[in-house]
């Protein structure tokens, strides 16, 4: 079991389309607004020319901060391109190739939606967190099934492996997340798209884990 109190995290994912020079200004923007742990490149559909750019615009970003950079759904472009890990969905790699293709000392998270056995499996497999979700309503991204705080609470009470929320999720509807034991939260418009910007996005919802906490 985790030690208790543990503090959760933002861990923020970029829109799916974004201008890398025009984006690097809000992501520094957003990282000096407060904590956030780790930040997950994901652009799709894109080129690798395009994406290998991105990755060398925004990743010394993110990393100059102490701020983990991830890259979503392609672990063989990890190593060269200096990133700090990947993170697989279901369609994706499966985790074990992933773990080969990235070695021991690199990040790999793995998408498990709300099941159960698909998380137990990747922790088996060698993920080094597990991301459930989606537990709202979120127009980024079709998880196959809707996911219940329950099952972050049945994961802490479990498992040492670090658990992932995602879908929907914002400054006004995290606590019962937070409560149940998410570790990190995974957010795209709530930070992106906040009225008042990014840095503002991340102040809302660090107060937020803070309060739920």
């Amino acid at each position: 079991m985790r030690e208790a109190g543990a503090r959760c995290r933002l861990y923020l994912i970029t829109p799916p389309a974004l201008d890398p020079g025009r984006f690097a200004d809000d992501l520094a923007a957003a990282l000096d607004a407060g904590d956030v742990a780790a930040v997950q490149l994901r652009l799709k559909p894109i080129s690798d020319d395009a994406l290998r750019r991105a990755i060398d615009v925004l990743r010394p970003v993110a990393q100059s901060r102490g701020v983990a950079f991830l890259l979503n759904d392609r672990p063989d472009l990890v190593r060269e391109s200096g990133c700090d890990g990947a993170h697989v969905g279901a369609d994706d790699m499966d985790v074990a190739a992933a773990r080969r293709l990235l070695g021991p000392d690199l990040t790999l998270g793995a998408s498990c939606y709300a099941s159960r056995d698909r998380a137990m499996a990747a922790g088996e497999a060698g993920a080094d967190y597990v991301a459930f979700g989606a537990f709202f309503p979120t127009i980024t991204k079709e998880a196959p099934a809707r996911a219940a705080p329950e099952i972050l609470a049945w994961w802490a009470e479990l498992m040492e492996l670090p658990a992932v929320a995602i879908g929907g999720i914002n400054a006004e509807n995290c606590a019962p997340l937070v409560a149940a034991g998410a570790d990190f939260l995974a957010v795209i418009s709530a930070v992106w798209g906040h009225p008042a910007g990014p840095a503002a996005g991340v102040r809302a919802l660090n107060a937020a884990i803070t309060a739920a906490l």
